[in-house]
């Protein structure tokens, strides 16, 4: 049976409460085997305080729902009912998030509906016009920081591309927007006295050995909450899925840089280590740094919200410390490490590191990644915050106890990654 396209019919209907009312076809095949329509007549709400074209939007996705076919959009041209919400709300993110991380959906989402559909949600889409959106993003330049309104620009460009690719504009009103200036975004970083005061304040070993990681290794905080024991290689962490509030997302991530291996620093290593020695399951599929389930998952040892940890387990000892809020978050320690790091490496090392799908530089052409240099260069730099200095936990002998009693398969868990520095990754090794 060939697909049936149709809009349907809105119409208002009863004395005392008026209601908006859909009229539309469902076609099947009788026993005959021919094909016959059946007209359906059904109340979508009442007519006082909504509008025709919202009452359209209803009986359009009854139609979608009911016959799986879409209505028919020849006439979407000219036909102003196709508001911008409608557009955004049926046809853009339902085709585009099935691309996106949870946690870039969930922000995505919201900034699509709080900024561009809350301003441009009733204007049929036909009526929209170049000037119209270059005007809005000028205003919204001097309101918001330049994060906020390259996004707005970004996904406005989007949203307008996919309506003139599926027919439902002749002409992409967005295509000449430009990017207004915008106020500077502060990009704070941690000094060195800063990092020295807030490990030297943590005695949890689990909370120290997360932020030496953070500090250090510098995951974004998706991957450092979804770490397992068994990324653990005694050199270096390799990820196997990133974690978002609370669920662990396996095989999930970023970019394609995202899953290579996380250089870890030489100093940095006996602390994972102690943590491993004391941590309640060090198997290997067990997360690195779980926290206790609730509800339905209670019991099991789930992924930690990086801002609650931050919030209730580092930032009150970082404010005891004078350390704002601002500055005790992944994304700082990230460029911290960044920002250090050219003092001790290459441009090329700080990408390796950071593990960056690109840099806007012709270094990203020419300039390759050498392993060895990116792990000297963050040595260098550890060694550089950490010369002369000692955490407690390693002074106190708990680290040497923790080193004492690893077994002894760990031990040669070492002597093969260290020949496999020598003689490369075996093909097990690259398939993960």
């Amino acid at each position: 049976m060939a697909m049936k396209y149709q809009k349907g019919t809105v119409y208002p209907r009863r004395q005392k409460v008026k209601m908006w009312y859909g009229k539309y076809t469902v076609y099947s095949r009788n026993e005959e085997g021919k094909e016959v329509g059946r007209r359906r007549n059904i109340p979508l709400c009442p007519k006082s305080g909504t509008p025709k074209w919202k009452a359209e939007q209803m009986l359009h996705s009854l139609i979608l729902n009911e016959t799986g076919v879409p209505a028919a959009t020849s006439k979407a041209l000219t036909d102003d009912s196709v508001t911008f919400q409608w557009f955004v709300e049926e046809r853009y993110l339902p085709m585009r998030q099935g691309a996106w991380s949870p946690a870039y959906r969930k922000i995505n989402s919201y900034e699509i509906k709080h900024y561009l559909v809350e301003h441009f949600g009733r204007i049929p889409l036909g009526q929209l016009g170049t000037f119209e959106i270059q005007v809005w993003l000028n205003k919204l330049a001097t309101r918001y920081s330049q994060s906020v309104v390259r996004h707005c620009h970004i996904n406005i460009r989007s949203i307008t591309h996919m309506a003139v690719k599926l027919n439902f504009l002749s002409k992409d009103p967005a295509e000449d927007v430009t990017m207004p200036q915008t106020k500077p975004v502060a990009k704070p970083r941690m000094t060195q006295q800063q990092i020295l005061a807030l490990i030297g304040g943590i005695q949890d070993l689990h909370d120290l050995c997360l932020m030496y990681v953070g500090i250090f290794c510098g995951p974004r905080a998706s991957e450092v909450l979804g770490l397992q024991w068994k990324s653990w290689t005694g050199n270096e962490l390799i990820p196997h899925g990133t974690a978002f509030e609370g669920q662990f997302y396996p095989g999930r991530f970023k970019n394609r840089s995202s899953q290579a291996p996380i250089s870890v620093p030489a100093q940095v290593r006996p602390i994972i280590h102690a943590w491993k020695g004391v941590c309640a399951d060090p198997s290997s599929e067990a997360l690195m740094f779980p926290t206790f389930g609730r509800g339905e998952r209670k019991g099991q040892a789930v992924p930690r919200w990086g801002k609650n940890f931050l919030r209730w387990r580092v930032r009150p000892i970082a404010r005891r410390l004078g350390i704002t809020d601002r500055l005790v978050t992944f994304q700082v320690m990230r460029r911290t490490l960044g920002t250090d790091l050219q003092k001790h490496g290459s441009l090329k090392d700080a990408q390796g590191a950071l593990r960056h799908a690109s840099i806007k530089t012709t270094g990203d052409v020419y300039v390759q990644t050498i392993e060895e240099s990116v792990l000297n260069a963050m040595n260098s730099r550890t060694m550089g915050i950490l010369a002369g200095w000692d955490h407690p936990a390693l002074t106190d002998g708990l680290v040497r106890v923790v080193e004492a009693n690893r077994t002894k398969e760990e031990q040669e868990f070492e002597g093969v990654g260290s020949q496999l520095d020598q003689v490369g990754p075996s093909l097990e090794v690259l398939s993960l």
